[in-house]
């Protein structure tokens, strides 16, 4: 079948305007040009001139005639030769660019196939969920035991540069092109952190990325049996694993349960549903959902009793999507506490539609709300009890380009001194001025790791503390939230 480029090029147009019918369309029409063969007369799609007189009946209502006249221009007019395909991708990113959606995106097929695999078992990379807000690429959550978790990576980190080249510019699939890469390859990022004057650098190994989504464990605690289950992510196989972790931890006596989403950026809306389902009963919805006229759908479980003992959610700024369902739906059906920090504020469905040449659109089409009809979007979940991490959680990473030493005052004096404090070296103050007693603290940590004992705050000391830091945060040691969240459980 012969249809003239114009022609295609306004059908992938019509196809983001006109939803899933236009799309099925042009999948067909695409796989139909594809397969090699020539119709003349076909009998399966209308003739070209039928394809002019249902595009002249469209444009009566739909006013994209300019998408052809710009096509037909550029092509007769331009002064390089350019490819039609790549006209065809910059018309179907620029529609999806004038949304505002940072969640609506055009991929091609490679892209796809690197968002296929964040679904899978692994990948390589870096291990970052990110997103793009306000036009910088931000990272919403680190992977659990991953590179970037490991080098202090957190929420709302902006990435500026990937090995010097900024990101500025750049979709958000192209900018996680770069930071992606082999196992074993170094990558190099530079972050603004909200709240820290000074960039960050970070230089990062690649690694396999696994992706497990569901730990548990119980934790005993005054006489009472706490399970614990961390959700990393909603991927494929995380309800059938959070539905065998549950029985484990019911069949073990469990008396009341935490389920941990902090730093989840969330994933597969069905999986989410899947283990509301084990929690609320059907005499009540566990989500709503509404079109762009506002329409409601609510959503009911066939759940006929509830559990018998009571469930805490952990939240922060890095839960975000299918974790915020999950944290008010509970919240508002089961009276569950939400412990934490606010969350990050995603409140809409996004559906994949393939464009038939193994690109992609993603597609914002519906927006999610509360079993009570709450919408969160750009507003998170708020805890019902608000818990912040100790300091250290917080402090920036040390960034030691010179040596400090005693009368010195810098900003990363400040943060040697707060993260100090918490490996039990005490100091006198954290406002960033090297006393005497900071001076003491450095020389007690140096001996104790068999460092150079010299008192000063140089690359090796700094290193090795943010080091003990990473570590430390990552053995919970000092997890308030997750103190607060069983403590509550058996008030």
């Amino acid at each position: 079948m012969h249809v003239k480029k114009s022609i295609f090029a306004l059908l992938l147009g019509l196809a983001v305007i006109i939803g899933g019918a236009g799309t099925y369309f042009v999948v067909e029409l695409t796989a139909s040009l594809e397969d090699g063969q020539q119709h003349d007369q076909p009998t399966d799609f209308m003739s070209e001139d039928e394809y002019e007189a249902m595009l002249n009946d469209l444009t009566d209502a739909i006013s994209l005639p300019k998408v052809v006249q710009a096509y037909s221009i550029i092509q007769s007019n331009y002064f390089e030769t350019v490819e039609d395909e790549d006209l065809v991708e910059g018309a179907v990113r620029g529609m999806l660019t004038t949304l505002n959606d940072p969640y609506s995106e055009y991929m091609d097929q490679e892209t796809m196939e690197q968002f296929n695999e964040q679904l899978e078992s692994s990948f390589e990379g870096i291990g970052a969920e990110v997103s793009m807000i306000d036009d910088r690429v931000t990272i919403v959550a680190p992977i659990k035991d991953s590179p970037a978790e490991k080098a202090g990576l957190r929420p709302n980190d902006q990435v500026l540069t990937v090995d010097g080249e900024p990101v500025e510019g750049l979709d958000l699939y192209e900018a996680v092109a770069k930071i992606r890469g082999e196992k074993g390859s170094e990558v190099t990022i530079e972050i603004q952190r909200p709240g820290v004057p000074d960039l960050i650098e970070f230089t990062l190994v690649r690694d396999t990325i696994p992706l497990e989504t569901v730990y548990a464990e119980m934790v005993e605690t005054g006489g009472h049996k706490a399970g614990v289950i961390q959700i990393t992510s909603f991927a494929e196989q995380t309800a059938n694993r959070f539905i065998e972790e549950l029985a484990s931890l019911e069949d073990q006596g469990m008396d009341g349960l935490v389920i941990d989403v902090r730093g989840n950026p969330g994933g597969l809306l069905d999986v989410t549903e899947e283990i509301l389902k084990q929690f609320i009963t059907s005499d009540q919805p566990y989500m709503q959902i509404a079109d762009n006229e506002d329409n409601r759908t609510r959503f009911f479980s066939e759940l006929e009793e509830p559990k018998d003992y009571p469930v805490s959610v952990l939240i922060d700024e890095g839960s975000a999507s299918a974790s915020e369902i999950l944290a008010i739906a509970l919240n508002e059906t089961i009276d569950a506490e939400l412990v934490g920090r606010n969350s990050f504020g995603k409140g809409t469905v996004q559906q994949t539609i393939p464009l038939g040449d193994g690109s992609t659109i993603k597609l914002t089409i519906l927006k999610w709300l509360s079993p009570e009809g709450v919408s969160i979007h750009e507003v998170g979940v708020a805890p019902t009890t608000e818990v912040d991490q100790p300091d250290y959680y917080y402090t920036a990473p040390i960034q030691v380009e010179e040596t400090f030493s005693y009368d010195d005052t810098n900003i990363n004096i400040g943060y040697t001194q707060v993260m100090l404090a918490a490996l039990g070296y005490p100091v006198d103050r954290e406002d960033g001025y090297f006393s005497e007693e900071t001076e003491q603290a450095i020389r007690d940590y140096q001996t104790d790791r068999e460092l150079t004992v010299n008192g000063e705050l140089d690359q090796e000391t700094a290193s090795r503390i943010v080091t003990d830091i990473i570590e430390k945060i990552r053995s919970d040691q000092d997890d308030l939230q997750k103190d607060k969240a069983i403590e509550l459980l058996f008030q």
